[in-house]
């Protein structure tokens, strides 16, 4: 699929969302005018197949593009892109879901600009990709599930129209996995504890359902505990590693940018020259491309096909650990004037150190190559 907006056009959408940036990163308020600009570019349905009322559907290298551009210009709106991306994407294979609310979702999303996301992670439990049983229920009337529980880190909270909770129903086989509640059901109170260091403006905050009740139907992607299925594995897992890469490739992006302008136009009265002159700022500017060269050519060859989806998380590992890398340099070059609130580098700092508690994280990634490399001992 192609583009629906130009290589210019993607730039000058990435200049309007920075404009916006530094305001909600302050207010950590949700980004409405960002996603009010995304949908009237047609960027909020890009993954959305055509049987199901987009456009086609877009591919990964596609999607990649966009959260690039969007995640130089605001990560925090790139985030809830690009899992709104990721969710769409899903619904085009998976059969569990009714068709009529397959249709819903996906139309909302086109017509209205609708989001969605998954809520995942509990106060106690953590991270469902850790292991362990949701302590969020839904248990069986006879108007329909009534689902009682609490989700942390649910990003896009206040913005989304979908929620699909992860939670276990009261069977003595429980059923596992997403649960579909609209925002508008009763029940819902969403607790605003989010207050983070950085991608401060997701809204990412604590939701609790309260005896809310949805159809039955809306067990849209649930398996028996007793016969689990994985959330995240092959292509699913390749998509969002390369667009989560490719949103904190984006922030290390704008860091360099900044950078380069700065050691431009930065003429100290004792240098009577630019600092772009000097060889060391010459040398870590040479070293921030290179490790953001290496990032482009990682996720060239993940859209392109050359990368099996089970290097996902290596894949996320090694672009993200490269954009920290390129900022610090960045921090490190720009001395002061790079940790200063005046300037948007302490910003991207803070932005992109987040991309170290996306999952899958490095102990994990890193244990499973050692574990397949050393025949699966002590797995």
């Amino acid at each position: 699929m192609s583009l629906p907006l130009s290589t210019g056009a993607l730039a000058e959408l990435t200049q309007a969302l920075a404009a916006n940036a530094e305001r909600y990163d302050r207010s950590g308020e949700f980004p409405y005018d960002n996603f009010k600009l995304l949908h009237q570019h047609r960027l909020l349905g890009l993954t959305v197949p055509q049987a199901l009322g987009g456009g086609g559907g877009a591919d990964l290298a596609t999607a990649r593009q966009v959260i690039a551009a969007v995640g130089k210009g605001d990560p925090a709106t790139a985030l809830i892109l690009s899992m709104q991306y990721l969710q769409h994407f899903r619904l085009q294979d998976e059969a569990r879901w009714p068709v009529h609310l397959r249709q819903r979702v996906a139309r909302d999303a086109v017509v209205d600009g609708a989001l969605i996301n998954a809520f995942r992670v509990e106060p106690d439990l953590g991270s469902p990709s850790r292991g362990g049983l949701p302590a969020t229920v839904a248990r069986r009337s006879a108007e329909g599930w009534r689902l009682s529980g609490s989700k942390i880190y649910s990003t896009g909270s206040h913005g989304l129209t979908w929620y699909l909770v992860w939670a276990r129903s009261d069977d003595p086989d429980p059923l596992v996995g997403g649960y579909l509640v609209h925002k508008d059901t009763p029940g819902i109170r969403i607790i605003e504890d989010w207050d983070h260091l950085g991608m401060r403006a997701t809204c990412s905050h604590e939701v609790r359902f309260d005896d809310v009740l949805i159809p039955l139907d809306h067990a849209v992607s649930v398996s028996p505990a007793s016969a689990p299925r994985v959330e995240l594995e092959g292509v699913t897992a390749l998509w969002m590693s390369v667009l989560l890469s490719a949103l904190y490739d984006g922030v290390a992006q704008a860091a360099r940018d900044w950078l380069v302008n700065f050691l431009n136009e930065r003429v100290p009265s004792n240098l009577g020259a630019p600092l772009a002159s000097l060889p060391r700022f010459q040398d870590i500017v040479g070293r921030i491309d290179t490790v953001l060269f290496a990032n482009q050519a990682l996720l060239d060859s993940a859209v392109a096909g050359r990368i099996e989806p089970q290097h996902a998380g290596q894949i996320k590992h090694l672009v993200s650990r490269n954009a920290i890398e390129a900022v610090e340099l960045a921090i490190e070059a720009a001395g002061n004037p790079g940790l200063s609130r005046r300037n948007p580098l302490e910003r991207h700092y803070r932005d992109v150190l987040c991309s170290r508690i996306h999952t899958p994280q490095d102990d994990v990634v890193l244990g499973q190559v050692g574990r397949a490399a050393l025949g699966g001992a002590n797995a």
